[in-house]
């Protein structure tokens, strides 16, 4: 296989195509820290801090999960089951990843550092969860609300009350299409004795699950437009990701999964972009710049 066929391997491995999601967010909490647009040297190590981070939890996650997957008809095809990258070459990768994002730490803040082993922390026990919890989805969403979090502390060096605003929004957000996404594995973790909301509650249970959980999510981000005094542009993006939540469950009402792909990548990668572009458009509009 040639280098440039084994990076594409490794690319649809860690899901690259899904950092829209977890990307534009962490930007969404470095423009509101800054009050504008923060400085390039930030924005770069925020990139870097977050490449590395994700790398790593996919990797970790592929490699602890290979055996589930190989047994998973779903996941079977995927790189480390299928013989296509080796165990040995992803936990390279893995470690290189954790260097990178180590270094992009320090040189952020120290507190950005300190906090490292945390993220890691939860990195780790994310792949371990669906073995004994039905959890997993929160814990999923606690590692991608360190994404605005961690930009804020990146930016200001502490944590203030509308960074943990954010970082709610975004934890039960995606624990909530981290749930639809699970419910095209329902029939096998149940028989393989894994742990997730639709194994445990079923198809309308999990449904139900991801709505309260998404109306949650969007109660977090009205609280963080209160508590900064935020504008009409954050609004407009509010009500917008409102808008666009509720079509991803109108897309998947009476349990119809044959729209899961547009509801799941489609309307949440939408939902991410809208809301940092309108959070941009805010801090222009103010004069955050």
């Amino acid at each position: 296989m040639t280098l440039y066929a084994r990076t594409r391997v490794f690319l649809e491995m860690i899901k690259f195509s899904h950092t829209i999601f977890a990307l534009p967010f962490a930007f969404t909490g470095a423009l509101l820290a800054a009050g504008g647009l923060p400085t390039v040297s930030q924005a770069g190590w925020i990139v870097c801090a977050m490449v590395g981070a994700r790398t790593a939890a996919m990797g970790l996650n592929r490699v602890i999960d290979a055996e589930i997957d190989a047994r998973n008809p779903r996941t079977a095809g995927r790189a480390i089951p299928a013989g296509l990258l080796g165990r040995g070459a992803v936990i390279c990768f893995i470690v290189l990843s954790v260097l990178l994002m180590l270094f992009a730490a320090r040189r952020l803040n120290p507190l950005c550092l300190y906090l490292s082993p945390v993220a890691l922390g939860f990195i780790l026990l994310y792949s371990y969860c669906k073995r004994f919890t039905a959890l997993a989805h929160v814990v999923l969403g606690i590692c991608l609300a360190g994404a605005p979090l961690g930009a804020w502390i990146a930016i200001r060096g502490s944590a203030d009350l509308p960074a943990y605003l954010l970082a709610f929004a975004v934890l039960f957000w995606v624990a909530g299409f981290d749930i639809l996404y699970a419910l095209q594995d329902m029939e096998f973790d149940q028989a393989a004795g894994l742990h997730s909301i639709p194994a445990k509650l079923g198809v309308n249970g999990s449904l139900w699950t991801s709505r309260i959980f998404h109306l949650v999510a969007c109660l977090f981000l009205a609280a963080l437009y209160i508590s900064m005094h935020l504008g009409t542009f954050f609004l407009a993006g509010l009500a917008a990701t409102c808008g666009m939540l509720l079509y991803e469950h109108y897309l998947l009402r009476g349990g119809d999964l044959s729209r899961l792909d547009a509801a799941f990548f489609n309307m949440n990668g939408y939902i991410s972009v809208t809301l940092f572009a309108a959070t941009l458009l805010d801090r222009v509009s103010t004069g955050g710049m």
